[in-house]
């Protein structure tokens, strides 16, 4: 355990010692604040003029009408950003020819794998934490739900960690981060656009594929329902890729 959290705490550094990290979360405030704000002024014009119209005074939900679309906006931006921090956590090694200096090490495969990816999970919780602000205004203009609002970060969280996951494969699949990030993009756009396929047919097939798409099970997540499907699929997305990234990392210590 102490192997791992030093693999953790040595990736969590390296994210904030280059311009890598501090430009994600710098971007990902940009790209989430402009959407905030336009989505909140949005939301108070429409609640005007339902307030206004003696039929629908009290149609407007902060819960139902706002939070969601907030942090369906996310979707996209932590699309690009996962891959991006992710690219670096071996191919990086491998550039510095530091990799070969962490396979001779005592830990095993399997720790190397954990430690770098409870360290780009740590990343991320740093970058959610940031946006708190948006949480504070939110509580200072309107009444929302707190367990809504933690339904939103849960479900942003475990969709960045389920995109990381690809992406720690995809870096160790190849020296190059630009063919990593490619790599990792590619695969999880295909899973986006897997989502769409619901629209396409109401048979066992699409119902399969829809389901193998990862954004199909963060939408309940993000509405506040948790279903034992959701977690099955999280739980087994995540682990196969850890797997499939411990087996390569295994593969190049015995080459």
């Amino acid at each position: 355990m102490t192997g791992i959290l030093a693999v953790a705490r040595r990736e969590l550094g390296q994210y904030f010692a280059t311009p890598v990290g501090w430009l994600c979360i710098c971007g990902f405030l940009l790209v989430t604040g402009f959407f905030y704000a336009f989505m909140m002024s949005e939301y108070s014009v429409q609640a005007t003029q339902m307030a206004m119209s003696p039929y629908g005074g009290e149609q407007m939900n902060v819960n139902e009408a706002l939070i969601p679309y907030i942090f369906d906006n996310w979707k996209v931006i932590l699309l690009f950003i996962c891959p991006a921090l992710a690219m670096r956590l071996f191919s990086e090694d491998v550039r510095q020819r530091s990799f070969e200096l962490l396979l001779a090490s005592p830990l095993s495969s399997a720790e190397i794998v954990i430690g770098k990816y409870l360290g780009i999970l740590g990343f991320l919780a740093v970058m959610f934490a940031s946006t708190l602000h948006y949480v504070g205004i939110l509580f200072w203009l309107t009444s929302p739900d707190p367990g809504v609002i933690l339904a939103g970060y849960l479900s942003m969280f475990l969709l960045s960690a389920g995109f990381a996951a690809v992406g720690m494969l995809a870096s160790a699949l190849t020296e190059n981060q630009v063919v990593a990030f490619v790599l990792s993009f590619g695969f999880l756009l295909v899973l986006w656009v897997l989502t769409w396929t619901e629209s396409l047919g109401s048979g066992d097939v699409w119902k399969a594929v829809s389901y193998a798409s990862i954004l199909s099970h963060s939408q309940q997540l993000g509405k506040g329902l948790l279903h034992l499907k959701d977690a099955i699929y999280f739980t087994s997305f995540i682990g196969f890729f850890l797997f499939a990234t411990q087996q390569q990392v295994e593969s190049t210590r015995w080459r």
